[in-house]
């Protein structure tokens, strides 16, 4: 009964750090993200819902980041309380070891370790899918009608408005002026007017820009028979006129996800092997096209020689000097042989760099599809291992809160987080095995969790200023000439 309320314990200790450190960093990497899209986000006039909608697909593809931190902060947390507030002590001295006391833990990121997994290969591909749909619909979509005063705006295709001033309750416009350039001919129709209203349907589909006394300016293509540069201009006054814009360009369209479906980043396990195998036989059927289409270049044959049998037996031909081959033919054959020879040899050369061209292609494929099968397991490996960091060094530091538990958590996610990066740089680059480059932060990570897994079981003094200081004490040369 102890043990389980001793378990317990450690998991209602865990769990509220672990919740709180991992809405922190979600909430951190949200704002990175809108200062880095806020370009795109700004003036397109979008609903509150749609916003909504892709800050919750980018919270989703940012679990791969904040999940790791936030396993390896808690534990530092968690354990660094422990010690702080001697409960790790009054738990060895009961005769409970470190391992033990990690048990629950170790269960506890174990099946967050497995939610990872589940999380990557299930719901981070739908949400890639379905936040990069959206992006794109965004990005392409038009910014809304914003007259400002004294600036031209012409977002609405085919027209230049321009207003010295603006009233904003009531939306009219001053001292107005309109280029329509629908016709194509450059600024060939021009209207001013002093006053005017913008207002828009209920439904936002169209503009209807009202103005009241102006004039307007049309140049009328030459007729047949006079000078081409001869154009005529006619004015005309109005006491209102009014024009209707569609506004459904401004409306957010969304695009059919199944062009984005087939993206790598966008399929889980089951679609990536598919897509690997689809990879590998075509570039099996690269090479197999490859040695068919250069066998016969290869075989020696006279002329005359039946150029469709297939050359899967032909008989090599003996000589001792290239030249014995041609020895036979007289100037013209030699020649033409030369020339065929030599038509051949290029053939040959374009065909292979093609080829050779599109195997590197399907090489850097699979590469990438690779990298995307063994990113579904890494996050949910580095939880586990960052976790054999955290604790122990938890224990050692004894110290709870988030000063130094937030130090040390930078520092190891750091080293993680720049490693995973560049082991999958060079993988893709060909530096490194996909398997090496995509595991080689766990290969750094572990040997140092294992180290200090084992310093903390040991309750080791490696945190401690006076153990350092009496280490270096005996090191100095008053000591040692005593």
């Amino acid at each position: 009964m102890r043990v389980k309320k001793l378990d317990w314990l450690v998991v209602k200790s865990f769990i509220g750090p672990f919740i709180l450190t991992f809405c922190i960093a979600q909430f951190v990497l949200v704002m990175q993200f809108l200062w880095k899209y806020v370009d795109d986000l700004v003036g397109k006039g979008l609903d509150p819902w749609v916003l909504m909608e892709l800050l919750a697909y980018a919270s989703a593809r940012l679990v791969p980041l904040a999940l790791p931190l936030a396993v390896l902060l808690a534990s530092i947390m968690t354990y660094g309380s422990f010690g702080e507030h001697f409960e790790l002590t009054a738990v060895r001295s009961a005769g409970v070891s470190l391992f033990r006391f990690m048990r629950s833990l170790i269960v506890t990121v174990t099946l967050i370790s497995i939610f990872a997994f589940f999380f990557s290969n299930n719901l981070l591909p739908m949400a890639n899918l379905k936040f990069g749909a959206l992006l794109y619909d965004i990005r392409h979509q038009k910014p809304t009608v914003a007259l400002k005063p004294g600036i031209f705006y012409s977002g609405i295709d085919g027209f230049s408005i321009r207003s010295e001033d603006k009233d904003d309750a009531t939306n009219t416009l001053y001292d107005i002026t309109v280029y329509d350039h629908t016709s194509g001919n450059g600024n060939d129709h021009v209207i001013t007017a002093r006053r005017g209203m913008l207002t828009q349907d209920e439904d936002a589909l169209a503009l209807s820009l009202k103005l009241d006394t102006g004039k307007q300016y049309r140049e009328i293509d030459p007729k047949e028979g006079d000078k081409a540069n001869t154009y005529q201009t006619v004015n005309t006054q109005f006491s209102s006129w009014e024009k209707r814009f569609d506004l459904s360009q401004f409306k957010l369209a969304r695009t059919d996800e199944n062009f984005f479906k087939d993206l790598k980043q966008m399929l889980d396990l089951k679609q990536l092997y598919g897509e690997i195998d689809t990879i590998n036989m075509e570039a099996e059927n690269l090479k197999k096209g490859f040695a068919n289409y250069t066998i016969p270049y290869f075989a020696i044959k006279k002329f005359g020689f039946d150029t469709t049998t297939k050359l899967l037996k032909v008989t090599p031909v003996k000589f001792s000097k290239p030249e014995d081959l041609l020895a036979e033919f007289d100037n013209a054959k030699r020649i033409q042989v030369m020339e065929i020879a030599m038509t051949r040899a290029r053939n040959i050369k374009n065909f292979s760099d093609v080829t050779a061209k599109q195997l590197e292609y399907k090489g850097r494929d699979l590469t990438t599809h690779m990298v995307e099968v063994y990113r579904k397991f890494t996050l949910s490996i580095a939880c586990l291992v960052l976790f054999f960091i955290g604790a122990p060094l938890g224990s050692i530091i004894r110290k709870g809160g988030l000063g130094w538990p937030l130090f040390y958590c930078v520092i190891f996610f750091i080293v993680y987080h720049v490693t995973s990066i560049i082991g999958e740089k060079l993988c893709e680059n060909n530096v490194l095995t996909v398997f090496g480059g995509m595991w080689l932060s766990t290969f750094i990570l572990t040997p140092i969790g294992l180290f200090l897994t084992l310093k903390a079981t040991n309750d080791s003094k490696i945190y401690s200023t006076d153990y350092y200081r009496n280490l270096f004490g005996k090191l100095s040369p008053k000591n040692q000439t005593a």
